[in-house]
């Protein structure tokens, strides 16, 4: 099982503060923003890691985190000259791959989760992972899955106007080696993306399939990409350190 770490793009939700530094470089509590995906693949026993980055703040990362050393685990790099959609990650990385399983976790998203249970007992397909949130705006926005209790998803909907469940995946997601020729033959959607969910998407042909699987978690998760987002993600870590 390899990593991939997704910290691209523009972060235009975060300007001004995004104009001059990459969004996962902002200090969360005491720690950039990185850290934490970076940690969350390391705990679960991953440590040959793929950071995708924009090209204006490479160098930044690489001389933050460096070969990946003093985190025990070992980091390559590759530019995304472009956001092309979530699903552009598995094209890049498909010679770091080489193959291999893998889990990606986007660059903003923080866990308060040990994922090494579900990580290592995967098999093959796809899994990703759920949280059931309490405000239904929220889920509107985001990514909904309705499933069965063993985990059997009946649909996936993105930002659905009336959603069937209360259940949102999050950004991080598992795969087997298939995962790159997916997204390869996948047609971009009408943002004129590739995508990880919606249709088309890499989670949508895994469930056409018949082998996409949903983990339900139930510990703290927070996209940090809005200010309001950043803020409390911030507070929440700094509460759990005086625990």
């Amino acid at each position: 099982m390899k990593g991939i770490i997704l910290a691209g793009g523009r972060a235009t939700r975060l300007r001004p503060l995004t104009w001059v530094i990459s969004k996962q470089l902002l200090p969360v509590y005491n720690k950039p923003m990185i850290y934490y995906p970076i940690e969350t693949l390391i705990k679960a026993g991953i440590k040959d890691i793929l950071i995708i980055l924009a090209p204006e703040n490479s160098g930044l990362f690489l001389n933050l985190l460096g070969t990946g050393e003093e985190f025990g685990a070992h980091f390559s790099y590759v530019i995304q000259k472009e956001p092309r959609g979530l699903a552009e990650a598995f094209i890049l990385a498909e010679d770091f791959l080489d193959h291999d399983d893998v889990t990606m976790i986007l660059g903003d998203n923080i866990f308060d989760h040990d994922f090494s249970k579900e990580i290592q007992n995967f098999k093959k397909g796809g899994q990703i992972y759920c949280k059931k949130l309490d405000n239904i705006e929220d889920v509107k926005r985001l990514g909904v899955i309705e499933m069965k209790e063993d985990g059997t998803i009946l649909s996936i909907e993105e930002k659905p106007e009336k959603p069937k469940s209360m259940y949102v995946s999050v950004g991080i997601y598992t795969y087997d080696h298939r995962v790159v020729e997916i997204a390869k033959n996948l047609k971009p959607s009408k943002r004129g993306e590739l995508e990880i969910s919606g249709d088309p998407s890499v989670n949508n042909t895994y469930w056409k399939m018949g082998e996409l699987k949903a983990c339900v978690f139930e510990s703290y998760w927070q996209d940090a990409g809005t200010f309001d987002s950043l803020l409390e993600a911030g507070n929440h870590m700094s509460e759990k350190s005086y625990k």
